[in-house]
């Protein structure tokens, strides 16, 4: 009988099971995977994810924070795109600015500039209502005389606003400075300003671990406002420097203190009477908003100190969205703000902005559309339409069947409202197969649609269980799953706790300063639901936990890790393939705002091809997986030495080359000693690589770095033999 070649080795077939367990050290996580980057597992094998390709050429301006889909009746496919600036139409390759427009001035002799001076100053002559960072319109120009500049240069183009020195003053600011003897007059110009919907990043605020230094106003003094406070004035009573309360008593006196009204921030420097002097409407990233007389003003200037418990939760949040459609209309809300249409069905639907709502709620913290009965359903809104101070953080109002008008309920109509109990704000609302799933901080609810007289049944399904941020959930299949500050959950039916492989990794890696950042999405291709969130440290999102709902068990529930960062996320139901953002706050070169700088959002279509591509340039999308400790079998569990003299790759499919590392280890404690074992280059033709090395215990890892690369690992042997205790 001929001799086997083989017969002197000792082939072992190493075999682990999917996903990651980072619950365990990587000597307990023997036959697992325990950690990686841009890896996902099918029929239980890792693979490499697929590659993205920018949609588009230009960057957007500001952070992307809420995308929809539509299909109109012609079949022209939209998505609607919101950043914390501006809310964009993305159609056939081409962005179009459908934001709303809050006012709209005609000047003559307002524009004035400074040689040597990027900075131009325009003056109104009433108050602008304009605040830093907001965004304008300049149009109608005519003249420019005494300057460098033309009107070329200004004509139908948008602009950041750099500072508001007065009520009645704002200023932008040019690429380049004034070389002229500085302008002095003009002729006509418009101004149009947008609404504004709130700043790139969820900024400290007050409350336990939210604030400064976990500070917080400490036994805030309150009162109430002496006069109407317009969203358009400075101050009470039109004056420009001040705002009269009904008592400053206990209200500091000195330096530069804050007030609270309602969701915006009013700084002052002075107390004269019953008066703050001095003060800035809508600072610390708050939007300026009209307060009624009697509004409460609450002083958010005292802290507690470091590690004292704080009871306040006054966290600014992020410039968020909520977009859905009402058939072929879009609706579109600005949290804790207003709600705006949009015609899709338009033949020059590029072309128009969207409009106020009229009769709607105007501050809201979420929004959505009841289907197929009908409703605009608002969450954590008005108690009296129209009035902001009037806003309910608990507080559930729906419209009329078929009509976004009309909210008032009447014995002839479906309109109505509802508060909930549990909690002490509503988080978010995701759309279900038979019931809208409501989250407040403490729990979960479910609305359903009965009819008149009560329009929507409501029933509370879960308790601790509540919704970290207003995106941090998605419903798929008839199961609602979230993110909260209790764990990963799924109602489909009944509360269920997800077991979860990574949950200590994520929960320490968290940055519960910025849960509003958290964005949950739906990858049906795949059957994955990826949670996007910002790492500790970072105030922008940079990683991604993903669950694999269609081939986890409940004895192995498929969990993976790695740092694809998208702010916003999109299924394939409408376009093909799952649609992201990308937000860098670093690059402020957008392609529509002059003066921009809230960072750039890049619009993506994912599992196309292996890479990232961008309009400028070709990257490769780096990907790895490492696996925990395995030993030799014979003598105990690690008992023996291993001599590994060759190892026989398999790769279910292979483009280009993928590098292949044994990382050694003779103690658990051990760092993994470097050796000759690796990297080891892979390609397709591979059939085996020889080595010589000796440990207790070997781990594997699998990655690849350069473009046009992609692989799929099947199985993977080693020729190990035991080498002595010793």
């Amino acid at each position: 009988m001929p001799k086997n070649r083989y017969n002197d080795i000792m082939l072992r077939k190493v075999q682990f099971l999917p996903g990651f367990n980072k619950q365990l050290t990587e000597t307990q996580a023997e036959g697992q995977w325990v950690d990686g980057d841009n890896v996902r597992f099918r029929y239980g094998s890792p693979e490499k994810i697929g590659g993205w390709q920018q949609l588009g050429t230009d960057k957007l301006t500001g952070a992307a924070r809420a995308m929809h889909h539509i299909v109109n009746s012609s079949g022209v496919k939209y998505s609607i795109i919101g950043t914390n600036r501006i809310l964009y139409a993305y159609s056939g390759g081409v962005f179009y600015d459908i934001h709303p427009i809050k006012t709209t001035t005609t000047l003559t002799n307002a524009f004035s500039t400074t040689n040597g001076s990027a900075v131009v100053t325009i003056t109104f002559s009433t108050a602008h209502g304009a605040n830093p960072g907001d965004i304008i319109l300049l149009d109608n120009f005519t003249t420019i005389t005494n300057s460098n500049f033309s009107a070329s240069d200004f004509d139908d183009k948008k602009f950041m606003v750099t500072s508001t020195p007065t009520n009645t003053t704002l200023t932008i600011t040019m690429p380049s400075n004034e070389s002229g003897s500085g302008a002095t007059t003009s002729g006509g110009i418009r101004v149009q300003l947008y609404y504004p919907v709130g700043p790139a990043e969820q900024l400290p605020g007050f409350g336990w671990g939210l604030g400064s230094w976990s500070g917080e106003a400490a036994n805030p003094q309150t009162s109430t406002l002496n006069g109407a406070l317009g969203d358009n004035t400075a101050g009470t009573g039109g004056s420009g420097t001040s705002v009269t309360l009904a008592s400053t008593t206990n209200f500091p006196t000195t330096g530069t203190n804050f007030i609270k009204v309602g969701t915006e921030e009013i700084s002052y420097t002075g107390v004269s009477g019953n008066d703050l002097t001095g003060i800035t409407r809508a600072v610390r990233g708050t939007t300026r908003a009209a307060h009624s007389d009697g509004a409460t003003v609450t002083n958010t200037s005292d802290f507690v100190a470091w590690g004292e418990a704080a009871s306040g939760d006054l966290v600014i949040d992020p410039g968020l969205w909520s977009i859905d459609n009402f058939g072929n209309k879009i609706i579109a809300l600005i949290h804790n703000k207003q709600v705006f249409e949009w015609n899709a069905d338009l033949a020059n639907a590029n072309a128009t902005r969207a409009t106020i709502i009229s009769g709607a709620p105007t501050a809201s913290r979420d929004m959505i559309v009841s289907t197929p009965d009908r409703h605009l359903v608002f969450f954590g809104t008005e108690t009296t339409i129209g009035d902001q101070s009037t806003q309910d953080q608990m507080f559930i109002r729906f419209s009329n069947q078929e009509d976004i008008n009309t909210y008032t309920p009447t014995a002839t109509n479906t309109a109505g409202t509802q508060r909930l109990a549990d909690g002490s704000r509503i988080m978010g609302a995701v759309r279900g197969r038979d019931a809208i799933y409501v989250w407040t901080d403490t729990a979960l609810f479910t609305q359903r649609f009965i009819g008149p007289p009560f329009t929507f049944g409501f029933a509370q399904v879960g308790t601790n269980c509540g919704l970290i941020g207003q995106n941090a959930a998605v419903e798929v299949d008839g199961a609602a799953y979230w993110f909260s500050e209790n764990g990963f959950f799924k109602y489909a039916g009944a509360l269920q706790t997800l077991p979860c492989l990574v949950e200590d990794f994520v929960y320490d890696d968290l940055n519960t300063t910025a849960n509003q950042l958290i964005n949950a999405g739906l990858n049906n291709l795949f059957g994955e639901i990826n949670w996007f969130y910002c790492a500790s440290g970072s105030t922008v999102v940079n990683r991604v936990v993903t669950y694999n709902y269609q081939e986890s068990t409940p004895q192995r529930p498929i969990w993976t890790t790695g740092t694809l960062d998208r702010t916003t996320w999109q299924d394939s139901a409408v376009f093909g393939k799952p649609h992201g953002t990308d937000y860098d706050a670093s690059s402020n070169n957008s392609y529509d705002v002059v003066g921009n700088t809230d960072g750039c959002t890049i619009y993506y279509e994912h599992e196309t091809g292996t890479d990232q591509v961008t309009s400028t340039a070709t990257t490769a999308v780096t990907s790895n997986i490492q696996s925990g400790d395995f030993d030799i079998s014979q003598g105990g569990d690690g008992e023996f030495f291993a001599k590994i003299r060759r190892f026989i790759p398999d790769f279910l499919s292979q483009t280009g080359n993928t590098q292949i590392t044994l990382n050694l280890r003779n103690f658990p404690n051990n760092t993994e000693a470097s050796s000759a074992l690796g990297p080891f280059t892979i390609s397709s033709s591979t059939e085996k690589v020889d080595t010589r090395a000796r440990a207790r215990a070997v781990s594997l890892k699998v990655a690849n770095t350069a473009a046009a690369q992609s692989w799929k690992l099947g199985g993977f042997r080693l020729d190990i033999q035991p080498d002595g205790r010793r």
